[in-house]
């Protein structure tokens, strides 16, 4: 029998291993060292090495579960446990020097996720849940906000940086939001917006065209710290799907309705 528990306080260790290479290397980075693996989608030696710590690490931690990587490090099995690794969920922040970018491990079983991490490097920042045993950071239990409506609410969101044909319907939705709320963030990880909703930071937060490593760690500290998390269509394919909507909850139904712009045709 697998004791995630257990796997979970050696999971936040590795996370802040990686985490720590990652704050040392930033002291002294050198753009010349950026690496292009598509238009506007950038890689460093810093990326690649982060994850082979964390590979290497999580190998011996569970040997049976297979990975799913950003960089490629080590390739899924096809096995029941799978580990969801980006190990350096914000990289252009990183590139330009712009202090929020983390470390996003999950694991997941049989398409349920088990244990999230994610270590916001700059400020320190270790968020984590276990399916059914809640949310915390830095061991102090988190939990969503309470505003009742978008009226009361501060929203993420993540801009598209290479896949522009939504663009026009993205513009409408913001438009809409700008209006409707306290205002619009862009952070540049999505790890740590999600992250944020957890705590109660931002109520809401939505995005596409992502990959299953830049969200699973995070919507399972965000449901573990009592909010809600969806596709664009309010269903559960949210870690596979490109798309997720997560919120306090409280203004799910309201997200949902202003994202329907993206639905029609």
């Amino acid at each position: 029998m697998i004791d995630i528990t257990a796997i979970l306080e050696k999971t936040k260790e590795v996370a802040v291993l990686a985490g720590n290479f990652i704050r040392t290397e930033s002291e002294n980075f050198n753009v010349d060292n950026v690496e292009h693996k598509g238009f506007n989608d950038l890689v460093s030696y810093v990326d690649k090495q982060a994850e082979k710590i964390i590979v290497d690490n999580l190998s011996q931690l569970l040997p049976e579960a297979g990975f799913i990587t950003e960089e490629g490090t080590a390739e899924n099995n096809g096995e029941a446990y799978s580990w969801i690794i980006d190990p350096l969920d914000g990289t252009t922040n990183f590139v330009h020097g712009i202090p929020v970018y983390a470390v996003s491990i999950a694991l997941i079983h049989k398409n349920e996720l088990q244990l999230g991490v994610v270590y916001e490097v700059n400020r320190d920042e270790c968020f984590y849940a276990q399916k059914d045993r809640g949310a915390f950071c830095n061991g102090k239990p988190i939990k969503v906000s309470q505003a009742p409506s978008l009226g009361d609410s501060l929203i993420a969101t993540g801009f598209p940086y290479y896949d522009f044909g939504l663009m026009q319907k993205y513009l409408a939705i913001l438009e809409s939001m700008m209006k409707k709320t306290h205002g619009l963030r862009r952070l540049g990880s999505a790890a740590v917006d999600l992250c944020y909703v957890a705590c109660g930071r931002v109520e809401g937060y939505f995005e596409y065209n992502l990959n299953s490593y830049d969200v699973a760690a995070g919507a399972l500290i965000v449901t573990e710290a009592g909010g809600k998390v969806t596709d664009f269509d309010g269903g559960s394919n949210y870690v596979f799907g490109r798309e997720i909507i997560a919120s306090n909850g409280k203004i799910q139904e309201e997200m949902l309705g202003e994202i329907q712009i993206f639905k029609k045709s």
